[in-house]
């Protein structure tokens, strides 16, 4: 099974923890917390994922870190069912289609906007605008400037990109040209 796959399931089991507990944030804002130290401390993540280590001293190690950190019950709870199942160093990944399904849960749509110079708030927001009207969703934007494109933007909203860039329109009227 993918990690796609496994992550997929247990950001969902989550996700249907939360959003009936109302915890969605605070969930949200200690797995990152735990996501940065576990993938910032090598030693950790050899621990946690060491097959000759035994599943008693990993618990041990873990049970000691909650204590420190004091994350809600359901964080700790979620940690530990993570760690039984050995998939508590795929923690990045889990935490990113939780904040996914979230997403989709609460009629938000993530989108990337490519421009080739940094977007005026005016003009950001009237992207914002565009597609939310497009979507019919709250809109989660991310704008990233990259200066190949020459001008105008590329929108990514989940699988779907709009190109509306000066150099995608220069290579289609290239094959024009050079098809007549």
């Amino acid at each position: 099974m993918s990690i796609e796959t496994v992550a997929r399931r247990y950001a969902t089991a989550l996700a249907d923890v939360v959003m009936k507990t109302g915890e969605i944030e605070t969930v949200k804002t200690e797995l990152k917390s735990w996501e940065g130290m576990i993938s910032s401390n090598g030693d950790l993540q050899r621990a946690l994922s060491n097959p000759a280590i035994a599943h008693l001293n990993k618990e041990k190690v873990l049970e000691s870190l909650i204590a420190k950190a004091k994350p809600s019950k359901t964080t700790s709870n979620f940690l530990r069912v993570l760690l039984r199942n050995n998939r508590l160093v795929e923690l990045a990944q889990i935490n990113e289609k939780f904040a996914s399904v979230l997403d989709e849960r609460t009629g938000v749509v993530g989108a990337e906007v490519v421009s080739a110079r940094e977007l005026s708030d005016a003009e950001r927001s009237e992207l914002n605008d565009s597609i939310a009207k497009l979507t019919g969703k709250l809109v989660k934007a991310n704008f990233v400037i990259d200066k190949d494109i020459i001008g105008g933007v590329v929108t990514r909203i989940g699988s779907t990109v709009y190109d509306n860039s000066v150099k995608t329109q220069l290579e289609n009227l290239k094959k024009e040209l050079i098809g007549i």
